[in-house]
C-alpha cells in the first residue's frame, strides 16, 4: 500500500493537484501581505512620495530618493525657503537633483567661515522642525520637547508658566511655521518660547540648519513675482544677458545702473520687502534722522519718552540703531524711517536716503571672509576648485555643506525616515496622557467579567434543566439583532443616571453578558460527559469544585475564544468608549489614535494603526495554541 501511495504522489494529476493547492494558498497569501506591506511603506513616506504605491520605498535603496527626503525635512517642507537658500526656482521637492559629489574644500572654507564668524539667531533657523503637510512630528521638534522636559520638567503646565505658552498638553507643543526671519513682516522677537527654541538649536549640528538668504531671497521672491519664472523676461525689461535668475546680482548699495528698472527692483525690496534686520544706514544720516523724530513727536521730546520708556532731554541725543532693533516703538519708529514717513501737517517726506542704505547678510559676510584670505578671485577658485568671475557672484555654499552632511549621515537620516512616525505615535500614546492604563485595566476588567459572568450563567443553564432555558437562550439572542449604534443611547441615559459615566464601571458594565458567549458556552458544557460530573459527587466534591475543576476545566479552548472575543471588543472601542468617558484622563487608546489621526497625516495615521494591531496580534498569538489544542486534540482521540 505504501508503495502504491508513493506512486500515486509521483502521478502527474497528483502533483498538478498539489501544485495548484499551493499557488491557490501562496496567492491568498501575497493578497494579505501585499497590502500589509504597502501600510509600512506608507508609514514611511512624506508629501515628497506619499503618491507612490510601492512595497518597498523608494529611499531605502535609491539615494536620489533619500536626498529629496532629507531636503524636504531640512527645509521644514517648505519648497520656498529651498530655492531662497540655494537660488534654485524647483516647484516641488521631487524636482531635486542630487549633486554629484561632496566639495570638501568648499564645506570646508564654509565650516570655517561660521566658526569665525557666529551668526545671530534670526540669521538661521533650524530644519527638520515643522511638517505642515505630511503633520508629522519630526526629528528636531521631538528634540525639542525633550529639551523642555528636561529644563522645566514633564509637567506640560510648567512649561506653560515658565515660557508664557498655553499648550493643552504635550501632544500640542509645536510651531506654527519654521521662522522666516527674512520677510519685514517676520520679527524675530525676544518672548521666552523663542528665547528657549534659541537655546535648543545651538546645540544642533549645523548641517541640520539653513541660514537665510537675502540673494535668494531676492531672486525669487522680487524677481521671479515680478518678472516670471522665465530669465528671458527679466532680460527683456532690464536689457541684459543672464543665464538664469542664479546670475543676477543683489548689490549691497544702491545699484549706480543706467537701468532704472534694476534701481527700482532694489529700492522695492529695501523699502518694503525685506527684513529690517538686514538693513544698514549711513551715520551721515543722522540729522535726518534727528529731523524725523522731532517732526512724528511734534518737537516734544517727553512724548518721545513716554514711548521708548527713556529719559533724552533732546532729539540730538537719539542716535539711530546700530544693531536690529525688533520690538517697543523704537524699533516702529526706526522702520518707518526705512519705509518712509509722511508728516500729516507739512505733508514733508521723511526717509532714509536710498544712497545711504546698505545691505548686509551671511552671503556677504561670506564674500569678504573669501576675499580677505585669497584677495583674487582666481585664487580663490583655484584653491576650492570652483569657477565663480567675482566675489560678488558668490553665495553662501549651504548645497554643498548640507549635502555633505547628508552624504555622511546617510545611515542615520535613512533610520529617522523609517522611525520617525512611529516615534511619534508611540510618544503620543505613551508618555503624554493615560491611554494605555486605560485600555490595560479596560482590557483586564472587560476579559475577566467576560470569563465570569458568561460561564456562570451557562453552566447554571446546563446543569439545572430550567423550564424557560431556551427562552432565556432567544432572549439572549435576540439582542445581537441590535447593533451597538442602537443601544448607546440608552446605555449611556442609564449610565448618567446611576453617576457612572468617565468611570471604568461606565465601559465595562453594558457588557458583562454576552448571549452569543452563554449560547456557545452552553453548548460546550452541554457536550462534556455527564459522567464526570456524577463520578465527582459521588466523592464529595461541591458544585463550585465540578464548576472550576471539571467545566470549566474541559472548557478551555471555548474560553480562549470568548476571551479573545471580549479583548477584541474592548480593545477596538472607540465610539461607545468616547460617549461615556469625555473626559481626556479617562480615553483609551482607540479614542487617543482617533485624536492623533484628525491631526496628522496619512503616514502618522499608517503608523499608528500598524502600531495599534500589535496587542491584538499578540494576544491572538497566546490564545491560538489553546484553540489549535481544542480543535486537534479531541480530533486525534
Amino acid at each position: 500500500m505504501a508503495i502504491i501511495s508513493r506512486i500515486g504522489r509521483k502521478a502527474f494529476k497528483v502533483r498538478m493537484l498539489y501544485f495548484t493547492i499551493y499557488t491557490v494558498l501562496t496567492l491568498g497569501a501575497i493578497t494579505m501581505v501585499y497590502p500589509f506591506m504597502l501600510m509600512i511603506s506608507g508609514s514611511t513616506k512624506s508629501n515628497v512620495d506619499i503618491k507612490y504605491f510601492d512595497a518597498i520605498p523608494q529611499f531605502l535603496y535609491d539615494d536620489l530618493w533619500l536626498y529629496r527626503k532629507f531636503e524636504e525635512a531640512l527645509f521644514n517642507e517648505m519648497v520656498n525657503q529651498y530655492n531662497y537658500s540655494y537660488s534654485d526656482g524647483i516647484t516641488n521637492f521631487e524636482a531635486i537633483k542630487k549633486p554629484t559629489k561632496v566639495e570638501t574644500k568648499v564645506v570646508a572654507a564654509m565650516d570655517s567661515f561660521i566658526k569665525k564668524n557666529p551668526q545671530p539667531g534670526y540669521a538661521y533657523t533650524l530644519g527638520m522642525l515643522t511638517a505642515s503637510l505630511s503633520k508629522t512630528v519630526p526629528k528636531n521638534l521631538r528634540g525639542f520637547k525633550e529639551f523642555l522636559v528636561k529644563e522645566y520638567g514633564d509637567d506640560i503646565n510648567s512649561v506653560n508658566n515658565a515660557l508664557g505658552t498655553e499648550f493643552v498638553s504635550w501632544n500640542f507643543v509645536k510651531l506654527g511655521g519654521a521662522p522666516r526671519f527674512i520677510m519685514r513682516r517676520y520679527k524675530p522677537l525676544a518672548t521666552p518660547f523663542n528665547n528657549a527654541l534659541q537655546k535648543y538649536l545651538v546645540t544642533l549640528p549645523k548641517g541640520e540648519r539653513y541660514y537665510f538668504s537675502i540673494i535668494g531671497f531676492f531672486r525669487k521672491d522680487v524677481l521671479q513675482n515680478d518678472y516670471g519664472r522665465h530669465i528671458a523676461d527679466y532680460n527683456k525689461s532690464h536689457g541684459t544677458d543672464y543665464a538664469s535668475y542664479a546670475d543676477v546680482v543683489l548689490p549691497r548699495r544702491f545699484p549706480a545702473s543706467s537701468c532704472k528698472l534694476s534701481q527700482t527692483d532694489w529700492t522695492h525690496f529695501v523699502r518694503d520687502v525685506l527684513g529690517i534686520q538686514y538693513i544698514r544706514v549711513d551715520k551721515s544720516v543722522q540729522p535726518i534722522f534727528t529731523s524725523f523724530l522731532n517732526a512724528k513727536y511734534a518737537g516734544d521730546i517727553s512724548n518721545l519718552n513716554s514711548k521708548y520708556g527713556t529719559k533724552y532731554k533732546k532729539f540730538d541725543e537719539v542716535l539711530m540703531p546700530e544693531k536690529p532693533i525688533f520690538e517697543g516703538m523704537a524699533a516702529t519708529d526706526w522702520s518707518f524711517f526705512i519705509v518712509g514717513w509722511e508728516d500729516p501737517f507739512s505733508e514733508k517726506l521723511y526717509e532714509a536716503p536710498i544712497e545711504k542704505i546698505r545691505l548686509t547678510c551671511i552671503d556677504f559676510q561670506y564674500q569678504d571672509y573669501l576675499k580677505a584670505q585669497f584677495a583674487t578671485i582666481a585664487a580663490c577658485n583655484d584653491k576650492l576648485g570652483t569657477d565663480h568671475k567675482d566675489f560678488s557672484d558668490i553665495t553662501l555654499p549651504q548645497r554643498a555643506f548640507q549635502y555633505a552632511y547628508f552624504h555622511k549621515n546617510r545611515s542615520d537620516i535613512k533610520m529617522e525616515f523609517v522611525t520617525r512616525n512611529y516615534k511619534a505615535v508611540a510618544s503620543y500614546i505613551l508618555f503624554h496622557g493615560r491611554a494605555i492604563f486605560n485600555t490595560v485595566v479596560y482590557c483586564v476588567l472587560a476579559v475577566c467579567s467576560a470569563l465570569i459572568i458568561n460561564p456562570l450563567a451557562a453552566y447554571a443553564m446546563s446543569r439545572y434543566k430550567l423550564p424557560s432555558t431556551y427562552k432565556l437562550l432567544l432572549f439572549m439572542l435576540c439582542t445581537m439583532a441590535f447593533p451597538p449604534m442602537v443601544t448607546a443611547i440608552p446605555n449611556f441615559l442609564m449610565l448618567r443616571s446611576l453617576g457612572l459615566l468617565n468611570t471604568f464601571a461606565a465601559l465595562v458594565l453594558p457588557v458583562m453578558a454576552n448571549g452569543y458567549a452563554i449560547f456557545l458556552l452552553k453548548g460546550f458544557f452541554d457536550s462534556q460527559p455527564q459522567e464526570l460530573y456524577e463520578s465527582a459527587q459521588l466523592d464529595g466534591a461541591s458544585e463550585w469544585v465540578l464548576f472550576w475543576q471539571i467545566a470549566m476545566s474541559l472548557s478551555k479552548p471555548i474560553l480562549a475564544v470568548i476571551a479573545l472575543q471580549a479583548f477584541n471588543m474592548a480593545y477596538a472601542n472607540f465610539m461607545f468608549a468616547f460617549v461615556v468617558c469625555q473626559d481626556e484622563k479617562m480615553w483609551t487608546l482607540m479614542v487617543f489614535l482617533y485624536q492623533l489621526q484628525q491631526r496628522s497625516g496619512q503616514a502618522v495615521m499608517y503608523a499608528s494603526l500598524i502600531i495599534a494591531a500589535i496587542p491584538t496580534f499578540l494576544i491572538f498569538l497566546f490564545c491560538q495554541n489553546i484553540i489549535m489544542r481544542g480543535i486537534v486534540v479531541p480530533s486525534e482521540k
